[in-house]
């Protein structure tokens, strides 16, 4: 473990910038969200959590697969894979443990995504531990916490004028070359010790049983009741660190076009809508019962593990104020006695 003092960080970053792509926390208006740096000063680092991930500095909102032409010798085709070296600094857990998720789904037995992977396999992951989660955090209930260091390459945790820098990755490792950081003696280690105890999620959701449940009420009368207030706005899937659901389209001009991908959403009606004009969801019951299913059920049945890390930020963007623990916890006590 080493110690980083704060005023250290700007020259670090300023550092960083001319060999990397540096991603960082920065405040827009009210909020914050991560966006690439020109300068280390840009980086804000004492806020709670960013209202969009950083999901989307590996797996853009709208990125060119690739760009075509028709000549005549044929089509010429362009791919558009980024390879640019990135670094993101300030990332919280339960979006470093979002990457680990979607890593199963663009790099799994049978599918392998060469934008998304190219650009995973280029960027070094920055931590930053939660020294007060959020009334919405509920990280721990799903095998994470405030300061696990699963997924990162180093993790910084704030002990006033300092960080302890816990080093996790030999790409970590090499971020801090040329620094000559102290190693943390005892009482720097006893104030982030102490710090990690009083980091204590205010929600503890109880998915014992859950599982079996959304595996017996698919038609049970609680989805109706649970959509109810739902707007199908997907202010909940784009806030999402785990929801990955994208759309093709090619968009072309004259004899030159490039096809792009987009994020999208399974709560959005046209999302499964079928040429023919037939809807397998046709209401907003159905799409809102695929997400729930998606996340504690499908995703459990083809990974192994749920699609989501407590990072709470579906319950702060709901505008009819839903709350996915309290749906858990109303599917929970419906139907189906438990195995």
């Amino acid at each position: 473990m080493l110690l980083l003092n704060k005023d250290q960080i700007t020259s670090w970053l300023n550092k960083l910038i001319p060999a990397y792509q540096v991603f960082a926390p920065v405040k827009e208006g009210d909020y914050f969200c991560f966006q690439q740096i020109r300068s280390g000063e840009q980086a804000v680092l004492n806020y709670t959590n960013s209202r969009i991930p950083p999901k989307e500095i590996l797996f853009p909102r709208s990125e060119k697969l690739f760009c075509y032409r028709c000549e005549t010798g044929g089509v010429q085709l362009t791919e558009q894979v980024d390879e640019s070296k990135k670094v993101v600094v300030g990332v919280r857990p339960c979006d470093a443990k979002s990457f680990l998720l979607l890593d199963k789904v663009f790099n799994g037995d049978q599918y392998v995504d060469p934008y998304y992977l190219t650009r995973r396999n280029n960027t070094v992951l920055v931590g930053l531990g939660c020294n007060q989660p959020a009334a919405t955090c509920f990280c721990t209930s799903l095998s994470g916490g405030p300061f696990s260091a699963e997924g990162l390459d180093l993790l910084f945790v704030d002990i006033g004028d300092q960080y302890l820098v816990e080093v996790v990755t030999e790409r970590g490792k090499e971020l801090l070359s040329g620094m000559e950081l102290p190693v943390a003696g005892q009482e720097a280690q006893e104030a982030a010790r102490a710090v990690k105890e009083s980091a204590v999620c205010s929600t503890l959701v109880d998915l014992g049983g859950l599982k079996y449940r959304l595996d017996v009420n698919f038609d049970d009368p609680i989805w109706a009741l649970l959509a109810e207030k739902c707007l199908g706005c997907a202010a909940c899937t784009y806030t999402c660190p785990t929801c990955h659901c994208f759309d093709i389209v090619d968009e072309a001009a004259g004899k030159e076009g490039c096809r792009i991908r987009n994020w999208d959403a399974c709560m959005f009606p046209l999302f499964t809508l079928h040429g023919s004009g037939h809807n397998p969801r046709p209401t907003g019951k159905e799409r809102f019962r695929q997400r729930i299913m998606h996340k504690f059920k499908y995703f459990v049945d083809n990974y192994g593990t749920i699609a989501c890390v407590g990072c709470g930020r579906c319950i702060l963007s709901c505008p009819v104020n839903l709350d996915i623990r309290q749906v858990i916890e109303q599917i929970s006590q419906a139907g189906g006695d438990q195995q």
